[in-house]
């Protein structure tokens, strides 16, 4: 298992696995995962495809059941949640990114922002949205709808969304996907300075070794078990890593 002396650990995986089907068909995603990512760090999971990378995000962020083995989300064991109960760990705790940005065309950029917060009952705190708004330069475009935004700033605006619910882990499932490399640079700049200047904690599945070298660490998977992992990567030893993984 992954080691984190004296580290708080913000989400923590043990003999995870995840079976999907039955019988001579079954396909075994994950076997016996155990990891942890620390509180306020950028973690990157990468692998060859098919390797368990996207299931196991799923799997951590509550999104999929396991087959067997714990999740635990700081000091709650989400595998033993119901369905209601996920629901609202999901809400009070995590912020999601995906490739697709999740945007509601009819609200605009503001209004996208604050909707989890005002779903959940909550009321922003108002320092960190004026902060987060200006990290991400979106003051001039908050009156926008998504329609009148680009892709890059729509990106921007999923990021405050998930920002300002100050959740405990952020996951981000190819959030650069749908991006030019210049866009892509500036989110995943974006990113890493909610690291550094908020205390995020965020774990991005990606298939890019220039945005894994983002990250603080990399996890590798393959075949289902992790296998690898870098600390403070850079884009030629995250390819090398990887190349040797598919060798």
């Amino acid at each position: 298992m992954t080691t984190m002396t004296d580290v708080r650990i913000a989400v923590a995986a043990s003999g995870l696995t995840k079976v999907y089907g039955q019988g001579e068909t079954a396909v075994h995603a994950l076997r016996g995962i155990d990891v942890a990512f620390a509180a306020g760090a950028f973690t990157a999971i990468m692998g060859p495809s098919g390797s368990g990378k996207s299931t196991l995000m799923h799997c951590l962020a509550g999104l999929d059941t396991v087959t067997s083995g714990t999740v635990r989300i700081g000091d709650v064991e989400i595998t033993g949640l119901n369905d209601r109960q996920l629901t609202r760990l999901r809400r009070e705790r995590v912020g999601f990114i995906f490739q697709a940005f999740n945007l509601l065309p009819t609200l605009t950029a503001e209004q996208n922002i604050r909707l989890p917060l005002e779903i959940a009952g909550r009321r922003a705190d108002e320092a960190l949205f004026d902060h987060v708004i200006d990290i991400l330069g979106l003051r001039d475009r908050l009156t926008h709808r998504p329609s009148e935004l680009s892709g890059g700033q729509q990106q921007r605006v999923a990021v405050a969304r998930a920002l300002v619910c100050k959740p405990q882990v952020i996951f981000a499932d190819e959030p650069t996907g749908n991006l030019d490399s210049r866009t892509g640079a500036e989110v995943l700049s974006f990113l890493r300075r909610s690291v550094k200047e908020l205390g995020q904690t965020i774990v991005m599945v990606t298939h890019d070794p220039v945005a894994a070298a983002y990250a603080d660490r990399v996890v590798f998977l393959r075949d289902g078990l992790l296998v690898s992992e870098l600390a403070n990567p850079t884009p030629q030893s995250v390819l090398d890593t990887l190349m040797a993984l598919e060798a």
